[in-house]
């Protein structure tokens, strides 16, 4: 799912069903990290590292530990940058030479609708006047998960740029079908400062998303100018 929205440029590596909650060895410094976490996190934690493993080694990178930085982003080795995600039954990484791309994120959820009470808590008004309209023409889609899954991902491809947090009302995304499919872009558009890239300063964030498998995922990727 994650590759097919992604350009050619990155590797991405993918699980799907029991091999995405098979337990997965760790570097020390890793387990370490979870050593007092439950099983199912460890699971998570492990199998999805095993992932961005696998993407290293195809773009000939020594597989090494992926650490936590601040506010529990990963710690890509120097050279690379990416994002990883994780849901029930799911999980994947993706990686591309940040001389390729500047920064890209990359997110996965069931798909469902949100639970009671989040989408007034994530969803600027005209997001959710839009979602209307969507979900008017489209009721196959669960405009709402898809929404929060963008936002995810806009958020990871910003944070390796800014050091920052981004609320989920700071960014007001439009999603955009294809007729009769279920894949899209997306637009994210900042409302604040965005992040400076090669002496450009960036408002707009753009990316496309898929609904498969039970699954919508979505991918933002930040090129440089």
């Amino acid at each position: 799912m994650i590759e097919e929205l992604l350009p050619e440029s990155v590797v991405a590596v993918e699980m799907l069903g029991d091999e995405a909650i098979r337990e997965a060895p760790l570097y020390p410094e890793e387990a370490a990290l979870v050593a007092r976490a439950v099983p199912k996190r460890r699971r998570e934690f492990s199998a999805v590292r095993a992932c961005a493993r696998r993407a290293m080694e195809k773009l000939g990178v020594p597989p090494q530990p992926v650490l936590s930085g601040e506010r529990g982003a990963p710690r890509w080795p120097d050279g690379l940058a990416g994002s990883m995600t994780h849901c029930e039954g799911y999980c994947a990484a993706a990686l591309v030479r940040a001389t390729d791309l500047a920064s890209l994120g990359i997110d996965a959820e069931p798909h469902a609708p949100l639970p009671e009470g989040v989408a007034e808590a994530v969803l600027l008004p005209s997001e959710q006047q839009r979602l209307g309209r969507l979900a008017a023409e489209r009721p196959d889609v669960h405009w709402d998960r898809l929404l929060f899954s963008a936002k995810e991902s806009v958020y990871k491809a910003w944070f390796p740029l800014t050091g920052m947090w981004l609320d989920f009302m700071e960014a007001d995304i439009e999603l955009a079908a294809e007729p009769g499919r279920r894949h899209g872009t997306l637009r994210a558009r900042l409302l604040v400062p965005g992040p400076e890239v090669g002496g450009q300063r960036l408002q707009v964030f753009e990316g496309r998303w898929s609904v498969a498998h039970s699954l919508v995922a979505s991918a933002v990727v930040v090129p440089h100018p």
